[in-house]
């Protein structure tokens, strides 16, 4: 095939910039090592959390807007092709501590505030007196977003591969890219068939960017962490499931203070497995896609559990039905690392973490800027 664009990874953002770019009339190959939606790298887990006020910042909740109306997009145009919705509304609940302009939940209303992002700022008194699962005590504050929810990575990945694949885009899945290399006034992708030339490279790889860029990248990608996290499923128990049903009970991230190992997030049960998916985060130790552990061990969810779960959330049991251990790629300020590398060459890095709720607006974004130097949302927050 003679490509315009070769996008490499076809995970979170790449399976939706193929799509975009051959919707715009563009000639596009695909690469990825596995064959996505997979659970070796970033973009799976069943659920994840989507909000549009993001406390992490303002120039974020553009890229969730826009993300939640493609994935309607999706939904109406592949009916029943899909598995189920690529988007369930539960609100979206976020508690701690109050009285600081700084905390997560101050930042969270601040964006939401400046946003135009509807939503309710709530006491000690009514959140308990609403969501009686969750322990709150009289210090602590919460902003409840009503549009927020959880999107099905999978789901959403398949489905823009399908439209990728209508609009004409060539897919070689379970063919990683070797390397990428300066070809003439384009570059050139080598992969076990061969070397591949486009004038333009999306490179969109997660925590395989790191090493694809070694020879060729900029000082920032050899910057990037990657990070092992752990996903963990937990039953309700018995006679406490009405709690945790959609509508009883929203997604949530609960936080004892600014330090994200006081933190937990989860979801209600929606997902098929009959539990409520809880996680937390980790910042200290660093893998690589071929050392990490995958497999995840019962004493790693007991931990989380013991030190964060039952302390703030009721009815819950302490062994998970299910496990699971993904990949985040971060930056050392955690921010969003998107922007030409060379002329020519674009990457898309460092999304891990909080980066599949803008996935999808990110492949449109990025669709515009590779083909027509500018796109409907502004990225330059994001440059490296």
């Amino acid at each position: 095939m003679q490509a315009d664009v070769i996008v490499v990874g076809l995970g979170a953002v790449g399976s939706a910039a193929a799509w975009q770019l051959a919707r715009r009339g563009a000639r596009v190959l695909g690469f990825d090592r596995h064959a996505p939606p997979h659970a070796l790298g970033s973009s799976h887990g069943l659920t994840r959390v989507t909000r549009e006020a993001v406390g992490e910042g303002l120039a974020y909740a553009p890229l969730v807007r826009r993300s939640h109306a493609i994935w309607r997009e999706l939904e109406a145009e592949l009916g029943a092709a899909l598995d189920g919705p690529l988007l369930t509304r539960t609100g979206v609940l976020v508690i701690g501590p109050a009285g600081s302009d700084t905390a997560f939940v101050a930042r969270t209303r601040a964006v939401a505030q400046a946003q135009g992002v509807p939503h309710e700022a709530l006491a000690a008194a009514e959140l308990r007196r609403r969501w009686p699962q969750f322990a709150v005590a009289d210090d602590e504050t919460g902003c409840f977003e009503p549009g927020g929810g959880v999107v099905y990575p999978e789901r959403c990945i398949a489905a823009q591969l399908t439209m990728a694949r209508r609009a004409g885009v060539e897919l070689r899945l379970d063919e990683p890219a070797l390397a990428i290399e300066p070809e003439g006034a384009g570059w050139a992708v080598r992969s076990a068939s061969g070397r591949h030339v486009a004038a333009q490279v999306l490179v969109t790889a997660g925590a395989w960017l790191p090493g694809l860029m070694k020879a060729i990248g900029p000082a920032w990608t050899q910057q990037l962490r990657v990070l092992r996290q752990v996903l963990h499923w937990l039953p309700p128990d018995p006679g406490h499931e009405a709690a945790f049903a959609p509508g009883r009970c929203p997604t949530f991230i609960v936080t004892r203070g600014e330090r994200y190992e006081d933190t937990f997030y989860g979801m209600p049960l929606l997902d098929g497995t009959d539990a409520v998916k809880v996680g937390t985060e980790q910042f200290e130790h660093e893998t690589s896609p071929d050392a990490v552990q995958r497999e995840v061990a019962e004493a790693e969810t007991e931990a989380l559990v013991e030190r964060l779960v039952r302390p703030r959330l009721s009815g819950l049991g302490s062994r998970s039905v299910r496990r699971s251990a993904c990949l985040y790629t971060m930056a050392a300020d955690g921010r969003f690392r998107i922007g030409a590398a060379a002329p020519g060459l674009t990457l898309v890095s460092a999304c891990s973490g909080h980066g599949f709720k803008h996935s999808a607006a990110l492949g449109e974004a990025l669709a515009g800027q590779v083909l027509e130097g500018r796109s409907a949302l502004d990225l330059s927050a994001f440059a490296p």
